[in-house]
């Protein structure tokens, strides 16, 4: 190996690790919040495309977990700035973490992919540009790369909480 490719590889591992260290500060301040709030959950870590990502998830009772969730993800947007801030209490680094719980980003990237290509599908058709309705950074994310796999660029517009995607045609 290279002296570069040697440091990009102890480089990796290092970001591996900072990511895992995440997770469980992160499943430890969730663990106690579900004790706190007497539900019952397990505690999924993962690292996915350069975050850590969290998930509560239950057997039995997922109803429990939907207190955690809130109307269209409200809750669960809150918790998962908790969330970071507890990362960031412990380690001093901003946290670019995702919370998912019973599956709703799951479920809510799956809709939002569709939408997407939809919307990719409609611009490639009429030649015009099509506007979606305003929505938060992370379902504005998962529409552009939708739109940037069918092939076409979007762009976001507008100020929060307004900001809204735009398909742009070919």
């Amino acid at each position: 190996m290279t002296e570069g490719t040697t440091a990009a590889a102890a480089e990796g591992a290092d970001t591996l690790t900072r990511l895992e260290q995440e997770g469980e500060i992160a499943a430890d301040y969730l663990e106690g919040l579900l004790d706190i709030a007497d539900l019952d959950g397990d505690i999924d870590m993962d690292v996915e495309a350069d975050r850590a990502s969290v998930s509560i998830i239950s057997e039995a009772g997922s109803r429990d977990l939907q207190k955690l969730v809130g109307r269209d993800g409200e809750v669960l947007e809150a918790l998962q700035e908790l969330t970071r801030l507890a990362v960031h209490r412990e380690t001093g680094d901003r946290s670019r973490l995702m919370l998912d719980i019973a599956g709703f980003r799951a479920r809510k990237r799956t809709e939002l992919s569709e939408i997407g290509a939809k919307a990719a599908a409609e611009a490639k058709s009429s030649g015009k540009a099509v506007n979606l309705d305003p929505m938060t950074p992370f379902e504005r994310k998962v529409v552009h790369d939708a739109v940037k796999a069918a092939g076409l660029r979007s762009e976001s517009e507008g100020e929060e909480p307004q900001r809204f995607v735009v398909v742009l045609p070919a």
